[in-house]
């Protein structure tokens, strides 16, 4: 594939139509043919305008953007081999991926191929990209990666946040997938897990992995943590939800020099230790009360330990959460009550409310909202109650992450059923989250989010022409509007230096 050179002689830059070749593995360039000059920031070409025509129309401003924001982080360094096919699989799934079958036809409607200097993509070096992804030490590449983004972004090592979603399969054939309780409700679908841990300030991912679709949460930060200690992070905070929370991964954590943030499971030890504080506090103190966004917790903080982890355990009261509840159990009770008279089946876990004659349990009914709107935070880190109740229930990062996932970079459902194709799948998709979660970064100071602004840099296609007498080929960039070059300056200036 032919592209134009500006080569520099006496002051003058010259244009010239080359090609690239590949000769003993090395990339060299053929002069084709002269096609023109640039003077006073224009460019004169050797031939009338008249004997210029359209020659082909490319996607080209979303790649753009994207190709920086991976070229920045050294990204196609770290990818052997295979680096241009797996960027092309990464860039697709952050605008229109489907299907490695279709990415053919993708590629050659996209101004990819000269960004990466690739003149063709087949399907059979994307597999083999895909193959080479999980052959590679999935835990160096993905920590070297971090690293470069650290640097570049000078992130701080304030923590991470870390969960575990699970995705489905299709078909169910592949030996990952296996039935689990789906965290979207379905039921009868092959799962596989996916643990990820992001920054808690900005929301940059710094490792995944996937597990089988059966294994409890905790287990998966069991273990990641053998691992953590070679991101070479400074001393912060884990932060982790109540269903990953566990003494062992605690004390794991503790041993690490960090901290942790988690919630922690209201079991019958954990309401017994409580019950006393709850029945003795009849009115909710100001001195307790935690504004965040809109809602109110009240918050009260005693000394505990995790298996022998000593730290703090905060009872959180949400009274707003707690009469949602208490009327919703008691509206399906009543409705329950109802269909009993008629003798009709009632809703699963309803039972225990009724006797043998269907009149309401008071004591069951009592017993079942002793605790609602009350939750428990457990912290190794001593710090004031407004930022811990901020720190933990305002990390929907990670959770924002997930919806991307599965959502924007079409993460699901998996296609592929050789566990190696699925485990690279996963890879692709956090790699196409790390250069969104990049773009934001650079938006921050705009209101629009990532996917809005690709989508309006989706109408910045590059148009290629092509002279009729003398073969030459010279693109231009169509004329952005003013929210276009808007988002270009805000993630890199040099954009509307060289847009042309």
């Amino acid at each position: 594939m032919s592209f134009i050179r500006k080569i520099k002689r006496g002051g003058k830059v010259y244009l010239a139509e080359v090609e690239s070749r590949r000769v003993d593995g090395r990339v060299v360039q053929r002069f084709i043919r002269y096609i023109g000059k640039e003077a006073d920031g224009r460019t004169i070409l050797s031939t009338s305008m008249s004997d210029v025509k359209v020659e082909e129309v490319k996607l080209y401003g979303p790649l753009l953007v994207l190709h920086h924001l991976a070229e920045e982080i050294g990204l196609r360094d770290q990818l052997g081999p295979y680096a241009n096919e797996i960027v092309s699989m990464v860039y697709a799934h952050c605008l229109d991926y489907k299907s490695v079958n279709h990415m053919e036809r993708w590629f050659e409607r996209t101004d990819l191929g000269m960004m990466v200097n690739l003149e063709q993509l087949t399907e059979t070096r994307l597999l083999s990209g895909m193959d080479f992804l999980e052959k590679s030490d999935p835990e160096t590449l993905q920590r070297d990666i971090f690293r470069s983004v650290k640097e570049k972004y000078k992130l701080q090592d304030s923590g991470v946040i870390y969960d575990v979603t699970n995705t489905y399969l299709y078909g169910k054939k592949c030996l990952l997938g296996k039935f689990g309780h789906d965290k979207e409700g379905v039921k009868g679908r092959p799962l596989i897990q996916i643990g990820l841990g992001v920054t808690k300030d900005e929301g940059i991912p710094v490792f995944h992995k996937t597990f089988d679709g059966n294994i409890h949460d905790s287990k998966t930060l069991q273990d990641l943590i053998t691992t953590f200690r070679r991101y070479r992070l400074k001393s912060g905070t884990l932060i982790y939800d109540r269903g990953i929370t566990s003494g062992r991964n605690v004390a794991d954590i503790k041993a690490l020099k960090w901290e942790t943030i988690c919630g922690l499971a209201l079991t019958d030890n954990v309401k017994t230790f409580w019950r006393p504080v709850i029945r003795k506090s009849n009115r909710l103190e100001l001195e307790d009360r935690v504004q965040l966004n809109k809602t109110t917790f009240y918050v009260t903080a005693r000394p505990y330990a995790l298996d022998k982890v000593k730290g703090d355990l905060s009872l959180c009261f949400n009274a707003r959460q707690q009469l949602d509840l208490r009327d919703s159990r008691r509206d399906e009770i009543v409705h329950a009550q109802q269909l009993l008279r008629e003798d009709k089946a009632i809703k699963s876990g309803l039972e225990k409310y009724f006797d043998k004659k269907g009149r309401v349990i008071v004591n069951a009914l009592h017993n079942a909202e002793e605790f609602d709107g009350y939750s428990c935070i457990f912290s190794t880190r001593r710090m004031a109650k407004d930022q811990l109740v901020r720190l933990y229930f305002d990390k929907d990062l990670v959770e924002k992450a997930f919806r991307s996932l599965k959502g924007v970079v079409k993460l699901q459902p998996i296609r592929h059923w050789l566990s190696q194709r699925v485990i690279a799948h996963v890879f692709l998709c956090y790699l196409a989250y790390l250069l969104l979660s990049l773009l934001k970064f650079r938006l921050k100071a705009l209101a629009i989010s990532p996917e809005d602004a690709l989508d309006d840099l989706s109408t910045m296609y590059k148009v290629y022409l092509r002279d009729s007498k003398n073969l030459f080929k010279i693109s231009r960039v169509v004329t952005l509007t003013k929210k276009q070059e808007t988002i270009l300056k805000a993630i890199d200036r040099s954009f509307l230096a060289a847009k042309n």
